[in-house]
């Protein structure tokens, strides 16, 4: 396993390729920093014995011991402590911890290869088992690259006017694939060694050429990452003590570009352009990606629940209202939806199954349940901890002001409240709710919590999909005597394997056609 300063260090080896506004820069620019010490907790609690048991694991392939953010689930124990690790971690950073994506990704493509090699006699799995056991071994870290342009929403890739719209093979040689295109929306890029790509979404026989998965070193020839950094600008004449650990909290969102990029044959997943019949496992495997990704939001998502509760009951108390019945119904309902979204993920892991490639698949239904849970909630949070703090939050002078020699001494008196709290405690929670809740980092995190792992919109599609309304409707008909008998109804009469997901998603697939079909 790494240290937080040998990953630093493979960073700091890499190519310039990341462009900040109109300057190209490498992972020393200290705009990216503040990314890299949240990913340090993932560095460093693997090295600690009291985070150990959750943050490391052992190897199915190697039996080492290594990081669980490298690890292929293979039992339900896994899937709950990579659940329970990434709650536990997201409490110390004040929200995402930003190395999940690459191992959700890694989750999908080991069941995906190994799907598409049984069915069709490709090799993608043994690509993929020795480029896991490279990654567990240096104890990488990785961006999945999932989001395309998209172009005009209301056509397929196939159909777009641009072809490059969404992640394409532009041509297949002997010793590897050339991609041209973007993905959009993807964090952290900028500070992680490789990126995971796959596809965003159902393809059809005509989106061969978009039925493309690989890993690349993230500085790889024709990589240009385009980046928009959040961070905090600390005050330097203010002591230390006064900062906020939250203003340790960074985060940078990445536009990838793929100009042209050869990727060598050990190193692709799937290549449909080789193969049109591979163009319904690019759809499986974008499915897969979100599954997995919903599913360790029921772990970071809780703990942002809890961060906003732990908030909003700190201001409550230096309001001098933390006994008010008010103040207790709206910090209870922020307990309640990480517990029940927590409890989402928790059950979906003991309902996991088990693939025939060895990767355990998380309960579809649950999952998906839990996470809509959490998005519908996000901006209801936020009000919750606005309402309680007040207008302050948005309205706090500068940190500097206070420290100033004319006015310094004055605007600390008046930032007093509660008569038990110091002033200077006061105003250390204010401005840890201020970068929580009205910094450029807070709003980027309000739009991640809706949208990230996908809207509620689509765990909706993704649960209705999997519930068998007819089934379903039998409960009312009987209740209400249309129906004689009722037989024993149970959901989960449906598993969650990777057979029974693509039967859905095949289904799916041709449910679109027949629709498309109509509306010519």
């Amino acid at each position: 396993m790494r240290t937080f300063e040998q990953y630093q260090k493979d960073l700091y080896a890499m190519k310039p390729n990341i462009f900040i506004g109109d300057e190209k820069v490498g992972r020393d620019d200290p705009r990216i920093l503040p990314g890299m010490l949240l990913v340090k907790e993932t560095f460093d609690k693997a090295f600690d014995p009291k985070y150990e048991d959750l943050c490391t694991a052992t190897s199915h392939l190697t039996g080492k011991k290594i990081n669980r953010f490298t690890h292929i689930h293979q039992t339900r124990e896994d899937l709950f402590n990579k659940q329970r690790m990434t709650r536990v971690l997201c409490h110390r950073v004040g929200g995402c911890i930003q190395r999940c994506m690459g191992i959700d990704a890694l989750n999908a493509v080991s069941i995906v290869t190994y799907e598409c090699d049984e069915a069709l006699g490709t090799t993608f799995h043994q690509n993929f088992l020795n480029y896991i056991k490279m990654f567990q071994e240096k104890d990488l870290s990785a961006s999945c690259a999932s989001t395309d342009a998209k172009g005009d929403r209301s056509k397929r890739p196939s159909e777009q006017e641009n072809p490059d719209a969404y992640l394409r093979v532009v041509e297949t040689r002997e010793d590897g694939i050339i991609v041209r295109g973007a993905k959009q929306c993807i964090t952290n890029t900028p500070y992680v060694d490789e990126i995971i790509a796959v596809p965003c979404r159902m393809l059809f026989p005509d989106d061969h050429d978009y039925c493309v998965s690989f890993a690349i070193p993230a500085d790889w020839d024709g990589i240009k990452l385009l980046a928009r950094p959040a961070y905090f600008h600390k005050p330097k004449n203010v002591p230390e003590d006064m900062l906020p650990k939250t203003m340790d909290m960074g985060d940078v969102e990445t536009f990838i570009i793929f100009d042209d990029v050869f990727i060598p044959n050990e190193r692709v997943f799937l290549n449909g352009q080789a193969d049109p019949r591979q163009t319904p496992y690019g759809g499986f495997l974008a499915l897969l990606f979100a599954h997995y990704h919903r599913h360790s939001y029921t772990g970071c998502k809780p703990a942002v629940s809890e961060i906003l509760a732990s908030a909003a009951a700190l201001v409550a108390e230096y309001n001098g209202i933390e006994n008010k019945a008010h103040a207790r119904d709206k910090i209870s309902h922020l307990l309640g939806t990480a517990e029940l979204v927590f409890a989402a993920g928790e059950s979906s892991a003991l309902h996991s199954e088990k693939s025939p490639s060895g990767t355990m698949i998380p309960d579809e239904i649950l999952t998906n349940a839990g996470r809509r849970l959490a998005g519908e909630n996000i901006y209801e949070e936020y009000k919750i901890v606005a309402d309680l703090a007040g207008g302050l939050m948005a309205t706090l002078p500068y940190l500097d002001t206070f420290f100033n020699e004319e006015v310094g001494e004055l605007a600390m008196k008046y930032m007093q409240r509660n008569p038990r709290v110091p002033p200077e405690n006061v105003l250390k929670c204010f401005k840890g709710i201020e970068s929580l809740g009205c910094s450029d980092i807070a709003g980027l995190m309000q739009v991640a919590g809706l949208h990230g792992g996908g809207s509620p919109q689509m765990e909706t599609i993704a649960m209705m999909g999997r519930y068998d309304l007819k089934k379903l409707k039998n409960i009312a008909k009987y209740l209400f005597g249309i129906k004689s008998s009722l037989g024993r109804i149970e959901r989960s009469e449906i598993p969650t394997t990777p057979r029974s997901m693509l039967e859905k998603f095949r289904k799916a697939l041709i449910a679109q056609q027949k629709r498309e079909e109509r509306s010519k």
